[in-house]
């Protein structure tokens, strides 16, 4: 056989086996063979349903740090404060289920659709983890005049007192609206685009108290006056500090509880991801030591435990503001 045939024949012959070779391990993935992960390739947006400065930003800020350092990736916050929350999360639910776009839920998720009518079903979403518990608290200005609780009860008892919330339809509005229906007092609820505008307010003036999480009075410093805590126990930070019940006798428990979310149908791989870094996120000791220091408890649920009780959740307020 001349040269060139048989160079053109090892030729064919040699093609072949390498398809042969690149078939073969087609095969193999398909029959089970799963290729690793390259999530994430890109930035993550992590959108923030308040204002800078109140503790659903700080605390979504502060779990973005962390979740940069695990995935390798940056993790961008952005605010997107309006209507107590919905604005946000109705964006978010509208994104594609990608992973690149997630967000700070908090427990208004569990209320929206019942005080709102808005389009927020805990059922929209795939939530990944809740990372954080806020204890409600109720604040007056320093230099307000009013040094406890049973002040504040008694001037609502004579004229409607207002009370500044961080947005219609909020947990700290229901908190008002439960405040005054167990003491039988008046208190005006009067919204903000978040609890720091909220406990401002109330710092200046220009409302009488207002209701919001630990760390938002906190930050206010000697600015405000903390008459009491809406927890079944006082908060380690506070301990001078009654609950509502040790002040009144009457029990009142609120709390802002929080967590990260994102569209419904994420990917399996991309899912497991995100859980694996919200947790891991939670449990680092930066992360703990700033709740900590920003008055707030850390609570983490995993993907499954966090969706059982925000559907518990979502049913209690259907029965308490529906």
């Amino acid at each position: 056989m001349p040269r060139t045939r048989i160079t053109r024949a090892a030729a064919a012959i040699a093609a072949l086996a390498a398809t042969a070779i690149v078939l073969s391990a087609c095969t193999k993935v398909e029959e089970g063979a799963t290729p690793e992960s390259s999530f994430p390739e890109q930035d993550i947006r992590l959108i923030i349903q308040a204002n800078p400065g109140g503790g659903s930003d700080l605390s979504s800020r502060a779990l973005a740090t962390e979740l940069e350092r695990i995935l390798g990736v940056s993790v961008i916050p952005e605010n997107m404060p309006g209507a107590a929350g919905a604005l946000a999360m109705e964006y978010v639910g509208s994104q594609k289920a990608d992973g690149y776009v997630i967000g700070f839920a908090p427990v208004e998720i569990a209320m929206l659709n019942t005080t709102q009518d808005a389009n927020v079903l805990p059922e929209n979403y795939d939530l990944l983890g809740q990372i954080m518990l806020a204890p409600g608290v109720i604040s007056v200005g320093a230099n307000s005049g009013i040094e406890s609780l049973e002040d504040l009860v008694e001037q609502a008892k004579s004229g409607a007192v207002t009370v500044a919330n961080s947005g219609a339809g909020s947990i700290w509005e229901a908190a008002t609206i439960g405040l005054g229906s167990a003491t039988d007092a008046e208190f005006t609820p009067v919204p903000y685009d978040g609890g720091a505008t909220a406990v401002a307010a109330a710092a200046s003036g220009e409302t009488v108290a207002s209701v919001s999480g630990l760390g938002e009075a906190l930050a206010q410093g000697e600015a405000v006056r903390i008459l009491a805590v809406m927890h079944d126990e006082r908060h380690p930070d506070l301990e001078d500090v009654p609950t509502v019940e040790e002040a009144l006798g009457d029990e009142v428990l609120f709390g802002g509880w929080g967590g990260i979310y994102a569209p419904k149908g994420l990917p399996d791989d991309v899912r497991e991801t995100l859980e694996a870094a919200v947790k891991e996120a939670v449990e680092s000791d930066s992360y703990q030591k700033f709740q900590k220091d920003s008055g707030n408890l850390v609570v983490y649920r995993d993907s499954a435990e966090w969706t059982t009780f925000v559907d518990e959740q979502f049913v209690l307020f259907q029965d308490l503001l529906g």
